[in-house]
């Protein structure tokens, strides 16, 4: 494994920031826990990689509208707003998720205990409510396997609890390119309940042409506490979403016009979401030893999408269109029971659970014009071309046992079985177009295990081992290589194993975390063609990802904060293959880099946070380049941005008034933000804003 000289000075430096912070100082990091499969723990005390970011720092001094705005001090993650709602942020983790090329794939996400993960592993992150969360955490390393098909890594969102007398707040921001964003919230408790309820509508013109956009936005969470001590907790969520899609540029286009969009204002590119969902989550204790919860959940999703495919590319009689309609109905259950047992004299503690979620998919597609090939009338749905019923289920019992074999050594392993139905039925049968209808079934036994060493109170060492999964999705199983109709049920499920040890240090009143990974994947899922908005799938062989994370937090008493994550990461091709069509030009060879993941990462955050008062602070955001394609002919170049935010906070009685303004990319770097993996037309690249702008506004009442 090879190691960039900038690890061990990081090291360095991070140790002599710690020592250099003021003795008399007592440790500032209030103490917070993170939910594992085997309930609440102390991020330290975790035989892994997991990290939280608390709701308030997501909303300081920020616009609020994507989880990338606050989510860059996480090592390991790689966040990038692709500046396009149409097709959502850009999310991998220690390079799971980074070929996806809308939505969130490889990552498993979860909001307030419900699933934003369907069962077939695509997520997405659009039902996410910035202004009401209390905090996100993110799970990397082997023990994310525990959370099933499409796991790499695992992002929790939880929305806050309601607390006291109830509480108005309103807030306000704007920003440069028309951006602005209004939020309402109420909350408070009263007797055995307890209440949020907030909303929210964010709408921008777009850095880029035809990139304007509207979502709002509405999230509840209640709950009861009953007389025999168990808790009820409901939550629901809607959302509505109106976007255009500019699609990405080519490198000459970016040259000459980075912000133009010409394509997408031909075809009207664009994209329309409505989701519903609501979830139950039912706690009990049974006795001192043993607790019971029960989530049931359901929802629906509506999904309309224009893309930019020539007329002629869809006369061929296998042709499913370039306007997708989908309607997806979901439901899931997950029963799990918590033991706490002794096992030679020594602490045992046993989960057990079921999972079972389901998803039942309309799939339309039509045509994306009207009238004749010759004068054609775009950016219209036409006539019908696709008609499909698509059924994809998971069963998924799991396990995990944790033994405190002795006052230093913590013994932790776990097994999860998870099994994946796909079924379709073709209801479109014309002419040569015949019936694709089709059943694939994948299964796999996941295991994982770590071993904890204490070796003080405030520094721990950990080694842990696991083995993932990931099938094919829908949309990756929509359309075959070869162009004809139906799905491609030929691709199989990639394997990973992983094996991580890391240390983690609590130094000064901070916390330094380090941790070093390899993951092995077996038939890893690559793009085989992508022209047009339509991507096609295929298995290659096999990959590696090593990687290094390094992350250091801190407060000081006097309210000064620092926050350092850094990421170094060697994602490559083991074994050579090619795309389609097979030609001597589109042989990918062996240890070519994985396309859509940086080599490097680092964030840096310093500034001053009083709770009340004048606040300010500076942010480092670098990435090293990314490579756009498989074949490594096109890359996007390594950057580093600056921005700064100040603000003040003001309490008195019941009330709290809030400011801010803050500027992005202070330099006025031009860069890419994010790549479009594989595009088979050249338009890898989505540009990045200037320099830009957002001021805030806020202030709450509590009655």
């Amino acid at each position: 494994m090879r190691i960039p000289i900038a690890v061990p000075c990081l090291l360095l430096l991070s140790s002599l920031s710690a020592q250099g912070q003021d003795a008399e100082s007592p440790a500032t990091l209030r103490e917070i826990t993170v939910s594992t499969p085997r309930g609440d723990v102390r991020p330290f005390d975790a035989a892994g990689s997991v990290d939280r970011v608390e709701g308030a720092d997501l909303r300081a001094s920020r616009m609020q509208a994507q989880l990338s705005e606050g989510l860059g001090g996480v090592p390991g993650l790689q966040v990038q707003n692709r500046q396009n709602l149409a097709q959502d942020l850009q999310i991998s983790v220690r390079g799971f998720g980074a070929r996806s090329t809308f939505g969130v794939r490889g990552v498993r996400l979860y909001v307030d205990g419900i699933p934003a993960t369907l069962p077939d592993g695509q997520g997405q992150t659009s039902n996410i409510d910035i202004g009401s969360l209390d905090h996100v955490e993110l799970l990397r390393g082997p023990f994310s396997a525990l959370y099933g098909n499409s796991s790499g890594g695992v992002l929790q969102a939880f929305t806050e609890n309601g607390e006291g007398r109830p509480k108005l707040s309103y807030s306000l921001a704007a920003g440069s390119d028309g951006t602005w964003r209004q939020s309402l919230k109420l909350g408070g408790a009263s007797g055995a309940v307890d209440y949020v309820l907030s909303g929210s509508r964010f709408q921008t013109d777009g850095y880029r042409d035809h990139s304007a956009a509207r979502r709002d936005l509405a999230n509840g969470k209640l709950g009861i506490a009953l007389d025999n001590g168990d808790r009820l907790t409901l939550v629901f969520n809607s959302v509505h979403l109106d976007a255009q899609d500019p699609l990405g540029l080519t490198a000459s286009q970016y040259a000459l016009a980075p912000r133009s969009a010409a394509l997408a204002t031909q075809y009207d590119t664009r994209k329309t979401v409505d989701q519903n969902q609501a979830g139950l989550t039912y706690d009990r204790r049974i006795d001192a030893s043993n607790t019971l919860r029960l989530t049931l959940y359901g929802g629906e999703r509506k999904t309309t999408q224009f893309q930019s495919i020539p007329p002629s590319a869809q006369q061929s009689a296998t042709s499913a269109g370039a306007v997708i309609g989908l309607q997806r109905d979901y439901a899931g259950i997950d029963v799990r029971w918590t033991s706490s047992l002794q096992l030679a004299g020594r602490p045992l503690e046993i989960v057990a659970g079921l999972g079972y979620d389901s998803l039942r998919e309309s799939r339309q597609g039509y045509q994306n014009y009207t009238g004749s090939l010759a004068a054609p009338v775009l950016g219209v749905q036409g006539r019908l071309r696709r008609d499909e019923r698509n059924e994809v289920w998971n069963l998924d019992p799991y396990a995990q046992a944790t033994w405190r074999l002795a006052d230093a050594w913590t013994l932790e392993a776990g097994v999860r079985r998870s099994s994946v139905r796909f079924d379709s039925k073709d209801h479109y049968i014309v002419g040569a177009n015949g019936d694709d209808s089709g059943s694939a079934r994948y299964t796999k036994v996941l295991p994982v295990a770590s071993l904890r060493y204490a070796a003080t109170r405030d520094l721990a060492f950990y080694g842990s081992v696991g083995r993932g999964f990931e099938t094919p999705t829908l949309n990756e199983l929509s359309y075959r290589p070869d162009g004809r109709s139906g799905l491609n049920f030929g691709l199989q499920p990639s394997v990973n194993d992983s094996v991580e040890v890391g240390a983690k240090a609590r130094l000064a009143g901070g916390l330094l975390t380090a941790a070093l990974f390899q993951t092995r994947t077996q038939d890893e899922i690559v793009t085989a063609t992508n022209s047009g908005g339509r991507t096609t799938y295929q298995n290659a062989g096999r990959t590696r990802r090593d990687g290094l994370e390094i992350g250091w937090q801190h407060e000081s008493a006097n309210h000064w904060r620092t926050e350092l994550a850094y990421t170094w990461l060697d994602a490559r091709y083991r074994d050579g293959f090619c795309a389609v069509p097979c030609t001597a030009g589109a042989a990918v060879p062996a240890d070519n880099r994985i396309p859509g993941i940086a080599q490097n990462a680092l964030f840096l955050a310093y500034g001053w946070v009083p709770p009340q008062g004048w606040r300010a602070g500076a942010e480092l955001r670098a990435l090293s380049r990314i490579q756009a394609n498989d074949l490594n002919t096109a890359q996007a170049p390594g950057y580093a941005v600056v921005a700064l935010h100040a603000g003040y906070v003001k309490r008195w009685e019941g009330w709290e008034l809030n400011a801010f303004a803050r500027v992005d990319n202070l330099f006025d770097r031009r860069y890419i933000g994010s790549v479009i993996v594989n595009e088979g037309n050249q338009r890898y690249y989505e540009p990045a804003p200037g320099r830009n702008w957002t001021v805030g506004l806020g202030g709450s009442y509590r009655f």
